[in-house]
């Protein structure tokens, strides 16, 4: 393709009177040349359509002067394309043609250009020509960016207007459909168009403003909600003014009309934040204490019995683990809207007079996933009971869940005014009590405050208290259960698990202390105590011959402290035990909380030596990405999917992580195996090792010693190293 020549400044300067001149004649093109010249302007030139395309695209003259007869792309086609460049689209284009027919005239306007000229061209005076177009282009490219600026001012603004005339008639501009959220088509072209688009209650008020501004009268400003034909609102603040003729007579209303939907919104928002639970849109505990005032003074004046239920879903924080924080947030805004149904379809029952519903009755969000109700009215404190059922029963039912539904149940407490208390946070806290009081016995109950439950409340402050001094007076005991290979049938590993042995309550599973010694704090020293005396039973099994992994679990919180990695390395010179003896289980969910962290920590301990496995493997994320991002060595599947192989549908899913593992390079365990069946089926399948019940429970380190022992007699000479 012919590249364009420039004459005069480098084509890396911008001189404001650069002139492209386009022709495929160079004796046409030296004549414009030396004519422009003389009048000043730089001159590129262009022997074709292709070369001038490209030499605008780099040069961005000012001007082009363009012949229309050209092999190739003609002049029409070139200021086609010239106009629909971003760049091209404003430069003016003069033609230059010796055709002077009218339909060569009309097809130049129709292609974008400027003006033409005929030729043969008057040389003397094209400088003359050219100049005034510069000018007439520079005249109107100021228009333009004013137009531009004005435009976006009011687009910024959200700034639009409307005349009305006495006839009823309006004039809309395009604008202002956008500020009013309406389509080109919507806009009103009459006054009562407009008011159907007006908020019904506060249409009244608009009319007789918008009338008396017909008849001369001042309309004033103020402020209108719009109801959308598609279910939306806008709220716009009007500015209006009578325009008068020389006599004095009304011509029409202006009205400047700006959208303030934004500001509406954001001062509605700072009420809610006041008063209402920003994620559930649920009044909050200042709402909720001062409706409970209002029903306080009722209830007092004729003698009524009011109940407040404390209502909590059961094993919400497990859904927050496996299925993450959007879930969550779902099902407690589904929970709200099942609650405030329910509420609204069954409260008749405790009511004196049936189908008569009180105004006080009220649901709330205290923070978190904590709801209250407040049942007012009461026909007897025993009808609170039948809420608590119908509640119960609708959060049973399934919620909205990917890639599978979510099934939760819920605990409700319930407290009655005036019996058990007449202050709020005294009611408030009774019934929490009793809500955790159902939770223990295995949730998906209610319960009624009695003064036993304070007696539990108690007795857990007792436990936390021996709790605390557990460790200092060395309660604690650290059992083990044995990991199978399937290959070699051979005990590689254990798993190390922590018992209390409570000076009165007897020996404590780790379920019945471990959430409370996270709840207060206690799980670090106590985690790091768990991998030290771990540590020091792998070393003492690898001094007797016995080299076998010792597996521990960490908590979130000890994942997350800072001096994890210096702890286990202090605790595994201590021992003298190989970094590689150990490994950390960690779940999934816990390595997604801060995932960037959670690979960094992960790395450190891999540098150390140090064996990592995820744990509960499937009931997560799950996801290839995060597992090649983690570098792990084993992943457990967990004990849920062992249930019924190998003749339920777990089958493809155990099958799958087998085979996504073996694909990565990594290790299976198999947890929770309690049936020949599903170790014949996990070894079929290659897993590599198993730990369950059938193979051996957890036990006291003798115990586990005496395993070792017998083991060792019933296999080949040498242990297993794993």
């Amino acid at each position: 393709m012919p590249e364009a020549r420039l004459l005069g400044m480098g084509a890396d300067a911008a001189p404001p009177r650069r002139v492209l001149v386009v022709d495929d004649e160079p004796v046409m093109r030296l004549l414009a040349r030396e004519s422009l010249r003389k009048a000043g302007f730089d001159v590129a030139e262009a022997e074709d359509g292709e070369a001038a395309l490209a030499a605008c695209r780099e040069l961005q003259p000012r001007i082009v002067l363009l012949d229309v007869k050209m092999p190739g792309l003609d002049g029409f086609e070139t200021c086609r394309r010239l106009r629909r460049a971003e760049w091209g689209r404003h430069i003016p284009i003069l033609m230059m043609t010796g055709l002077d027919d009218l339909e060569s005239i009309r097809l130049a306007y129709k292609a974008g250009a400027t003006d033409f000229v005929n030729k043969p061209i008057n040389w003397l005076i094209l400088g003359q020509r050219v100049e005034y177009m510069l000018r007439a282009s520079s005249d109107a490219e100021e228009l333009r960016l004013s137009r531009a600026r004005l435009a976006d001012a009011q687009r910024i603004a959200r700034l639009a207007y409307w005349e009305l005339y006495p006839d009823g008639q309006m004039r809309c501009p395009a604008r202002l459909a956008g500020v009013l959220g309406l389509d080109d088509d919507q806009l009103p072209q009459t006054l009562d168009e407009l008011l159907e688009l007006i908020d019904f209650d506060q249409r009244p008020a608009v009319t007789r403003s918008l009338r008396a501004a017909l008849d001369g009268e001042d309309p004033g400003s103020f402020e209108y909600r719009l109801k959308l034909r598609e279910g939306g609102e806008r709220w716009v603040r009007q500015e209006s003014e009578v325009r008068r003729d020389d006599s004095g007579a009304v011509v029409c209303v202006t009205a400047a009309v700006q959208d303030v939907t934004q500001r509406k919104q954001a001062a509605e928002k700072i009420r809610m934040l006041s008063y209402f639970d920003e994620l559930t849109g649920l009044p909050n505990r200042r709402s909720f204490v001062e409706r409970f005032e209002q029903a306080r003074i009722s209830a007092r004046r004729y003698g009524r019995s009011m109940a407040l239920l404390s209502v909590d879903l059961d094993q919400l924080n497990r859904v927050n683990d496996t299925l993450g924080h959007t879930v969550r947030e779902s099902v407690l805004r589904a929970t709200a809207e099942r609650v405030l149904s329910t509420l609204r379809s069954s409260d008749v029952l405790s009511r004196p007079a049936a189908g008569a519903l009180s105004q006080l009755d009220f649901v709330a969000c205290l923070g978190g996933d904590e709801f209250v109700v407040l049942l007012t009215e009461l026909a007897r404190p025993q009808d609170a009971a039948a809420v608590a059922r119908r509640i119960g029963d609708c959060l049973a039912q399934p919620f909205e869940g990917e890639p599978d539904p979510v099934f939760l149940t819920a605990s409700t407490g319930i407290a009655v005014f005036p019996g058990d208390g007449e202050e709020v946070e005294d009611l408030i806290q009774r019934a929490s009590t009793a809500k955790h009081h159902a939770k223990a016995q295995g949730g998906n109950c209610y319960r009624y405050f009695d003064s036993s439950m304070n007696a539990a409340a108690f007795e857990r402050l007792q436990l936390e208290a021996a709790l605390r001094r557990a460790l200092e007076r060395g309660e604690f005991d650290l059992w083990f259960q044995p990991l199978l290979e399937t290959a070699s049938g051979k005990l590689v590993a254990a798993e190390a698990l922590v018992r209390w042995h409570h000076p009165e309550r007897g020996l404590l599973r780790p379920h019945r202390f471990i959430p409370l010694a996270e709840e207060v704090g206690l799980i670090l020293p106590l985690g790091e105590w768990v991998v030290r005396q771990a540590c020091a039973a792998a070393a003492g099994w690898a001094r007797a011959g016995l080299p076998l992994r010792v597996a521990v679990n960490l908590s979130a919180r000890q994942f997350e402290a800072g001096n994890l990695v210096a702890t286990v390395k202090q605790a595994l010179d201590d021992a003298g035990l190989e970094p590689g003896r150990l490994e950390l289980e960690l779940t999934e969910s816990l390595l997604m909380r801060d995932l960037d962290a959670a690979v960094g920590t992960l790395a450190r301990l891999r540098a150390a030596g140090m064996k990592l496995a995820i744990d509960d493997f499937g009931v997560g994320y799950s996801s290839l990405n995060y597992l090649t991002r983690f570098g792990v060595d084993r992943l457990k599947i967990d004990r849920s999917f062992m249930a019924g192989l190998p003749d339920s549908e777990n089958r493809g899913i155990v099958r799958a992580v087998i085979s996504m593992a073996r694909s990565l390079n990594l290790q299976v365990v198999g947890e929770g195996v309690e049936q020949p069946e599903q170790l014949a089926f996990l070894e079929r399948e290659g897993c590599d090792l198993v730990q369950g019940y059938l193979l051996g429970r957890p036990m006291p380190a003798d115990d586990f010693d005496a395993l070792l022992a017998e083991h060792r007699r019933r296999t080949a000479p040498t242990a297993a190293t794993g």
